[in-house]
Parts: C-alpha cells; sequence; structure tokens
C-alpha cells in the first residue's frame, strides 16, 4: 500500500508512559491504580527496580520510534503517554495547532488498541469541554482508529526475523513467547486481549516453523486471578520436561521498559538459573526498521480506509 495520506492527517504514537525521575513514581502509580494511591512498600519496590536497571529508556525509545515512523510516512507525529508526561491531551493540542484534521492513533501495544483509542478519546473530549477551551478557529479533529496489529503480516514478520538468529537446532532448547498478563476478570468481560496474543504467537511461531510456549509476565501487585501461565511456571515446566536452554521472546512489548530490562533480565533469569536453564532473552523491537515500516502500514490502512 503506497498512497500517500492527505497532508492534513498525522499520526499519534502512544504507549503506556513512564517516569524519568523516581521522585514522580508515587503520582504515576496513582495514575495507573485510578487515583488510589500505591502502598509505600510497592513504590519502594518500584524505585529498586528503576535503579537496577538504570532508568527505563520507554520514552527515549518511544520518541525515536515517532521519527522514524514521520521519516516513513511523511506524516507528522505526535507523541502522547496514556498514563504519563507528554500527555496524550497535549499530543491532540498541537495536533490542532498544525491543522490536523484526521488523526489516527496507533498504540504501541498491538493487543490494546482499543484502550488506547478509548483513551484518545476521552482526552479529545476533556479537552474540547474544558473551560476556557480555545481550539484553533476552524479547528476540527477526527481520530481514526487503527486495526489491532499484533498479526499483521509486518508485525509477524518483524518478530520472527528478530526471533531467528538467537535459536538453534537443539531439542532441549524451549522458545518461550511473552505477554503482559492481565486481571482474569478484564477478559471474562469480553476483552479480546488474550485472544490477539495467542493468535499473534502462533503466527510468529509459524513463520518460524517452531514450537513454542505462550507466558503471561508481570502480573500486577493488587493480588486476585490473572492470565496465565506465568513465566516461572513456564519455566519450570521446560525444566521438568528436560530443557537445557529457554530463548525468551516478549512479543507483547515493543519497547524495552521494566517489564523486560528488570523482570526477563534480572528476575526472569534469576529463576532460570536456579534451575540449571540457559537463559536468553531476545531484545524488544524498539526503533527496528522492520517494526517501524509495520506501524507505518498500520497507519496507512487506518487513514486510506
Amino acid at each position: 500500500m503506497n498512497e500517500v495520506p492527505p497532508l492534513n492527517d498525522g499520526i499519534l504514537l502512544t504507549a503506556h508512559g513512564t517516569v524519568e525521575n523516581l521522585a514522580e513514581l508515587p503520582a504515576f502509580l496513582a495514575r495507573i491504580r485510578h487515583g488510589r494511591p500505591a502502598p509505600p512498600e510497592l513504590v519502594k519496590e518500584l524505585e529498586r527496580r528503576y535503579a537496577a536497571i538504570g532508568g527505563s529508556p520507554l520514552l527515549r525509545v518511544t520518541a525515536e520510534q515517532a521519527k522514524e515512523l514521520a521519516a516513513q510516512t511523511g506524516l507528522p507525529v505526535f507523541l502522547g503517554m496514556r498514563l504519563w508526561r507528554p500527555e496524550i491531551a497535549d499530543a491532540l493540542s498541537a495536533a490542532l495547532g498544525e491543522g490536523i484534521q484526521r488523526l489516527c492513533v496507533l498504540p504501541l501495544a498491538p493487543f490494546s488498541v482499543h484502550v488506547y483509542f478509548s483513551a484518545a478519546e476521552q482526552a479529545l473530549a476533556r479537552l474540547k469541554e474544558a473551560p476556557g477551551a480555545a481550539l484553533p478557529a476552524g479547528g476540527k479533529l477526527e481520530l481514526v482508529a487503527c486495526e489491532p496489529f499484533g498479526q499483521s503480516t509486518g508485525y509477524v514478520a518483524a518478530a520472527a526475523d528478530a526471533i531467528a538468529p538467537f535459536l538453534t537446532s537443539e531439542t532441549s532448547e524451549a522458545l518461550i513467547l511473552t505477554a503482559h498478563s492481565l486481571p482474569t476478570r478484564i477478559i471474562s468481560a469480553g476483552d479480546p486481549y488474550r485472544d490477539q496474543v495467542e493468535a499473534s504467537a502462533r503466527a510468529i511461531a509459524g513463520r518460524l516453523g517452531r514450537s513454542y510456549e505462550l507466558a503471561y509476565q508481570s502480573q500486577g501487585a493488587d493480588g486476585g486471578d490473572w492470565l496465565g501461565p506465568d513465566l516461572r511456571t513456564t519455566l519450570v515446566a521446560a525444566q521438568a520436561r528436560g530443557r537445557k536452554r529457554v530463548v525468551i521472546a516478549p512479543i507483547g512489548f515493543l519497547s524495552d521498559h521494566v517489564e523486560t530490562l528488570y523482570d526477563l533480565d534480572v528476575e526472569a533469569r534469576g529463576w532460570a538459573t536456579e534451575l540449571g536453564l540457559e537463559f536468553v532473552r531476545v531484545p524488544a523491537l524498539n526503533a527496528a526498521p522492520a517494526l517501524v515500516s509495520a506501524l507505518a502500514e498500520a497507519a496507512r490502512r487506518a487513514l486510506l480506509g
């Protein structure tokens, strides 16, 4: 698809968000928890994890992805985080200020596109309703949803091609694909997340021609039932089946963040070592050209409809 969207189109590249200053962690966690303050012990633990990895590169990587996406599409790309700064509302204001009339909402969360689109809709509604809101003359902005792209040819190829160099032909090797866990109540309420993750995992493993295990990592600290199997259980099962080497590929994470740099590289590696398993972790795609191409294709399809 080589058509070029109209010049008054743009892209909102949106992600979860993170802090760069650890002093902001309590406020960040409260926002994630819908206004409920985080227990001090949770704040302290997350401070320890951020410090252990030298801080999260998420914002820097997302900005790089935005820059490359703009270069590839020829469209302005506005960066807004769902749960921290820069805010989605700030990105929308910037788009309006530049005369953008249609904005493709492109989340860096291939299995939660609907969640981020809803957040953008809510931010736009608040922007319009804010007391003293002064939108540019004639400022009208249509938000355009992209399709979930975790099963797209471009994303599947990008993920599989990134994993392939880490695999061997050894029968004692296990390929484990991971995605972020969610509370099961969200899945029970009809969220398509699990179905989309599972379909993407099948497609990626199919391209590789490999058997695989799917694990859900980084469960929350609030208790309750979470989507599984969890990663530790999956590692224990792999060791029980005689596996000696595990290759972990975080297909649910497009940028390296605490979930990969700590939850995998530190915590999961420790579990594997305890089990006598060789541990190999595939990096997130970050700003890899193949991922940027997949993102560009998703945006073009949305805008050219």
